[in-house]
Order: C-alpha cells, then sequence, then structure tokens
C-alpha cells in the first residue's frame, strides 16, 4: 500500500493524537513499516502477534483530519524493566520531533509504571535515532552482529539504567515541554 500524500504542513492543518494500535491500524501501518525497515521489516502477522501479546504496549500517532496514521511505537513490559521494540514516522512527515515525541510518551508511561531498565536496538548507522536516545540518558552497552538482516548490518544495543532517576525524569520534562512548544502549545490527545 503506497504512503498517502502529506498535507502540506501536517503539524498546522488540525489535532494529532496517540492512542492504543488496534488490529485494524495494521494495513497502514506497514506501508510505513515496509519504508522505515527495508525487506526484513515485521509481517502483518508480526504485528498481530504483538497486539496479542500480554506484555506489548503499542500506539499509534494519528493525523486527526483524515484519521490518517503517520507513526507508530511499542514496547514490552516485564517487571520494572522495558524494551522499545519499534518507533517509526511517515517519512513525508518525518524531521518534526514526531519520533521523539513517541519516544518522550513511552519513557513517560515507563516511569509511571514503575519502569527502571529500558532496553532497545537501532542500527549502527542511524545516527539521527542514536543521537535522539544519546539525549534520553541511553547509553550503548554491546553490538549485535548482523542483526538487520537486509544488509546484514550490525545493531548497537541501547539502554537507560534508571528511568526513574531524577536526571532522567528531568530530561524527560524538558523535552515534554520542548515539544508542547514546537507543536504550537499543545501535545497530542493521549499523551499525558
Amino acid at each position: 500500500m503506497p504512503l498517502p500524500e502529506p498535507l502540506s504542513d501536517p503539524l498546522t492543518h488540525g489535532d494529532l493524537s496517540v492512542r492504543r494500535m488496534r488490529s485494524s491500524d495494521i494495513e497502514p501501518i506497514m506501508a510505513i513499516e515496509s519504508v522505515s525497515y527495508g525487506a526484513h521489516h515485521w509481517s502483518p502477522e508480526s504485528f498481530k502477534n504483538e497486539l496479542n501479546n500480554h506484555v506489548g504496549r503499542y500506539y499509534v500517532l494519528v493525523h486527526e483530519p483524515l484519521g490518517q496514521i503517520i507513526g507508530y511505537c511499542g514496547y514490552w513490559l516485564v517487571l520494572d524493566e522495558a524494551h522499545i521494540t519499534t518507533i517509526a514516522v511517515d517519512p513525508a512527515y518525518r524531521r518534526q520531533s514526531l519520533g521523539e515525541l513517541m519516544l518522550v510518551m513511552m519513557l513517560e508511561e515507563m516511569t509511571l509504571q514503575s519502569v527502571k531498565w529500558v532496553t532497545l536496538e537501532v542500527r549502527v548507522s542511524n545516527v539521527a535515532a542514536q543521537r535522539l536516545y544519546y539525549k534520553f540518558s541511553f547509553k550503548t552497552m554491546g553490538i549485535r552482529p548482523r542483526y538487520y538482516q537486509d544488509v546484514n548490518e550490525d545493531a548497537l544495543i541501547m539502554n537507560v539504567d534508571d528511568v526513574q532517576s531524577l536526571p532522567c525524569r528531568d530530561i524527560i520534562r524538558q523535552a515534554k515541554a520542548s515539544l508542547r512548544e514546537h507543536l504550537g502549545g499543545q501535545l497530542p490527545r493521549g499523551v499525558r
């Protein structure tokens, strides 16, 4: 399914909202997924399985005038640990801090659920994402060789030791304030 054409300025032509992902969202998500992750992206069946996974928490970012899904994210929650499994934004809507918005939303939700330790994997070539993660106190803790099978690219394993720490919470709070200002004074519906 091809990606829909973006509006000329997506962040000023209506509201954004965040809500839980539903199985009916899988088809539009797949268009973003295949562009974002290449040939070895998750399948529709993978998303269905994740939506039924009791430890999974998955969300979509919706541009409300059209009900268009422009991003999605998710993580697994097990006791006091979380693993971010995916963050992706429609290419037409990138470079507008929407990936950061979804990361902030997840990290804030994790703090409310008493998560302490957060992990994720990121391509070694995805320097922009790494910069974002470093901004939120993630550190590189290892490498998964040839993790991304489409080009046999390594993944950095990154983590935050204590998302409950005051410095980490301050980073989240400051980023949220900056995002609110960037988005015209309000955060999308569904973001605390």
